[in-house]
């Protein structure tokens, strides 16, 4: 959903099945771009599992480049994750 008089640099995306664990965790992401000036999200009802996910730039940058590009990292961050785990359990079976 695009605001009102705006090229696309404020956009709110609904994300519809997620709640705070991936509404937190990419604000996070989303908001370590120094283009982005507002990123935030909301529940919009505690029955309903969607999310109103918010990102306003600065200047020209669309506000779809850092959502995406939050979706990318914060993958990238949880296979990291998950490798690491994976490997320090193989690496506590070797030793027993």
């Amino acid at each position: 959903i695009q605001a009102d008089g705006t090229d696309g640099n404020c956009v709110t995306f609904v994300l519809h099945d997620e709640d705070h664990t991936l509404g937190n965790s990419l604000r996070y992401m989303v908001m370590k771009n120094p283009d982005v000036e507002f990123c935030g999200y909301c529940i919009t009802h505690p029955s309903e599992s969607k999310i109103n996910f918010r990102i306003q730039t600065r200047g020209a940058l669309p506000a779809v480049e850092p959502f995406w590009k939050g979706l990318n990292d914060l993958m990238g961050v949880c296979q990291h994750v998950l490798n690491t785990f994976e490997r320090s359990m193989k690496e506590f079976r070797a030793q027993k």
